[in-house]
């Protein structure tokens, strides 16, 4: 990686503002001990100017949205609908009033997979996912596949974890329907071609759902640039909140989507008889949704957008770097995924120390990592292993951090030589 020594400077002066932004990382007063948080897949952590958007809306803003016409309640609702509009723009939609706000990621593949997909799919259609999907992006799939008896493709990986586009290629047919894959996995943090994904799936007439939620946090994402049809997004993952996500999907698609839920905010009119729902997207947005979360996390938007993002990607990758060369110079270490086009994550098994204990002992040196399967069980059984280890970071992550790691992991295994 080619980088002068004054764009180097430059980007680690910034990695340390950046850090300083996020005050859970700062150092305990009456310990000096700082945290070492190496589990930003699972959820990241927050910035100050994140929290402070959600501490004043609920300190002198607070109102519900979409139903009062006092003056609280339509500023709230301004600035709701300022915030989708903002997240809009950080994915790069070019229908910034159509992206409809859930309580998640989960619940916005939830409503693809039944507002669209369950009346459209028949027996013998097929579905495409990957081997290292999310669970949340197979079992919506698979519970609807057995109600229509529909068949689901997995489609491997390579040797280095990347997508593989030739399985791929031989998996597509006319009778493909859907391919729903991840972008950024979140066991091996590999970024999946989805654009190319896109395109060959499309020439088949087959609809795209792009699982985002690990992509928003960690790379720029264009969703019009991608061309998928659907795309999803999660809040707690982007350095905001939890209890939001988001769903994008074309104008055309969403009216022809039915509610997914009913009640509240979504209702049109109700009689005795029947009821009408509102257009998109707010048919699909049944009862109060969660203001305070959705304006903080648009803030988080906006401080992602405000960064120098060429300067954090490649910051990223030099942590990546560093990350898996410290790592793969252990010698009991094996670390899975090491495709060129990766996030700083790693996923690791030691030769005698089981995931779990070796992330117990790493919480006793201070160490943050996550152990399991990640809720990505195929992608385990694949890979042979009941689960592994896993180190995932962002740009408030440090080379110390790394260091602290591998000092927790050499430790761990003074431990099991005693």
């Amino acid at each position: 990686m080619n980088i002068s020594d004054q764009a180097l400077n430059k980007m680690l002066e910034s990695a340390q503002q950046w850090r300083a932004d996020f005050p859970i990382l700062n150092p305990d007063p009456s310990t000096g001990k700082e945290l070492v948080y190496l589990d930003s897949a699972a959820t990241s952590q927050k910035p100050q100017v994140v929290i402070d958007t959600l501490s004043a809306f609920y300190s002198s803003e607070n109102a519900n949205v979409h139903r009062g016409i006092y003056q609280l309640s339509e500023e709230a609702t301004d600035r709701y609908e300022k915030s989708r509009a903002t997240i809009a723009q950080f994915i790069g939609s070019q229908y910034p009033k159509q992206l409809v706000l859930t309580h998640g990621a989960t619940e916005a593949i939830n409503c693809v997979a039944h507002s669209y997909f369950r009346d459209r799919l028949e027996a013998g259609d097929e579905i495409i996912l990957s081997i290292a999907e999310h669970h949340a992006n197979i079992v919506p799939w698979q519970t609807i596949a057995e109600e229509k008896g529909c068949v689901i493709h997995y489609i491997p990986l390579d040797r280095e974890g990347q997508f593989d586009l030739s399985a791929y290629e031989n998996c597509l047919s006319k009778q493909t329907k859907l391919v729903a894959v991840t972008h950024v996995s979140n066991v091996l943090g590999t970024v999946f071609p989805v654009k190319t994904i896109t395109a060959m799936a499309h020439a088949h007439n087959a609809k795209v759902l792009i699982d985002g939620a690990q992509a928003c946090p960690q790379i720029p994402v264009d969703v019009t640039e991608i061309g998928c049809d659907f795309y999803i997004g999660s809040s707690h993952k982007c350095y905001a909140p939890a209890g939001v996500g988001c769903l994008y999907a074309k104008p055309e698609d969403l009216e022809m989507m039915a509610p997914y839920q009913t009640g509240g905010n979504m209702i049109q009119t109700v009689t005795t008889h029947g009821a009408t729902f509102m257009p998109p997207p707010m048919r699909f947005e049944a009862g109060t949704p969660a203001i305070a979360e959705t304006i903080a996390w648009a803030g988080a938007c906006d401080y992602l957008m405000g960064q120098d993002v060429e300067a954090r990607l490649l910051y990223k990758q030099l942590l990546k770097t560093y990350l898996m060369e410290r790592l793969q110079a252990l010698p009991n270490i094996t670390v899975f995924g090491t495709s060129v086009d990766k996030m700083p994550v790693a996923s690791f098994t030691h030769s005698v120390i089981h995931a779990h204990d070796m992330a117990t002992i790493l919480d006793n040196e201070g160490v943050a990592v996550r152990a399991g399967h990640h809720c990505a069980m195929p992608l385990h059984q694949a890979l042979e292993i009941p689960a592994t280890t896993r180190a995932s970071l962002t740009f408030y992550n440090n080379t110390k951090d790394i260091d602290a790691l591998i000092t927790g992991i050499e430790r761990a295994e003074a431990l099991f030589n005693e």
